[in-house]
């Protein structure tokens, strides 16, 4: 049965990696131009979630929000993240990032020992601090573009290139590997989780965003680069805006040099 079982997910990893692959090369130029060439499709998508989440998640997560202490929760948030933390050390040595690996192999270790199975986090104070790093990092930094942003019924804001990030993450989670009469609430437990930790972002957007789907996707490729280039992307036009044609700013630029 669990021989079974891994051969069907072997074969979705496999699968995600083609489409990844091929997601990323093939759409170079195309995500230049558009960011969003499959809008209508991704919007339906969103609508579907944003339903979901509106009549049955968010009611939930403010429930649970309510009468849950804020040290549980963080707690939680904790103990959910360090499972999760095998993928970043992975991708951390893929990338070639032998030093942060090597921290944050030991913060994962310090996190599952001392930490009582990540529910305190004891690695950050000791110098060994959290990252983000996962598979579609990994590809970018192997030369292969992100691809065409999607939006997943029941997941959300991704890119094709980081679609194999999915697989990646599952079979390093240690949860993966638990029965089913576990697995399951403690699922669920994360997922209300994690959403009750979002609620007051999601209230902001929907204030603010004339169209939350468009600032939504916005954000969501804006933190992408954030990740992809270590907190330092590109400023792609900058010089455009504040400088005027001869290379120094004017009264044509309408902007003011500050030196």
């Amino acid at each position: 049965m669990l021989l079974t079982r891994l051969n069907h997910l072997i074969k979705i990893f496999l699968i995600l990696i083609c489409f990844g692959l091929v997601s990323g090369c093939a759409t170079t130029q195309t995500t230049a131009g558009d960011p969003d060439p499959l809008e209508p499709v991704n919007r339906a998508s969103y609508s579907f979630n944003d339903t979901l989440d509106v009549y049955l998640l968010k009611p939930v997560a403010e429930t649970y929000a309510e009468y849950t202490p804020e040290l549980v929760r963080d707690g939680l948030t904790n103990f959910f993240d360090n499972l999760a933390y095998l993928n970043v050390v992975l991708n951390s040595f893929l990338q070639g990032k032998i030093d942060q690996g090597l921290s944050d192999a030991t913060r994962f270790i310090f996190n599952s020992t001392i930490g009582l199975a990540g529910l305190v986090d004891v690695a950050t104070p000791m110098g060994l601090p959290e990252h983000e790093e996962d598979f579609g990092q990994t590809l970018e930094a192997w030369g292969i573009n992100e691809g065409l942003y999607v939006v997943l019924p029941l997941h959300g804001s991704d890119t094709g290139g980081n679609l194999p990030n999915l697989a990646t993450s599952f079979f390093l989670n240690p949860l993966t590997y638990v029965t089913g009469v576990v697995l399951f609430p403690l699922s669920a437990v994360n997922i209300i989780n994690k959403r009750a930790n979002l609620l007051e972002a999601t209230n902001i957007r929907d204030e603010a965003a004339v169209d939350p789907y468009s600032f939504t996707r916005e954000a969501y490729l804006q933190r992408r680069q954030y990740l992809i280039y270590d907190s330092n992307p590109p400023v792609e036009g900058y010089d455009d805006i504040f400088e005027g044609e001869d290379g120094t700013a004017g009264e044509e630029s309408g902007v003011l040099k500050i030196e």
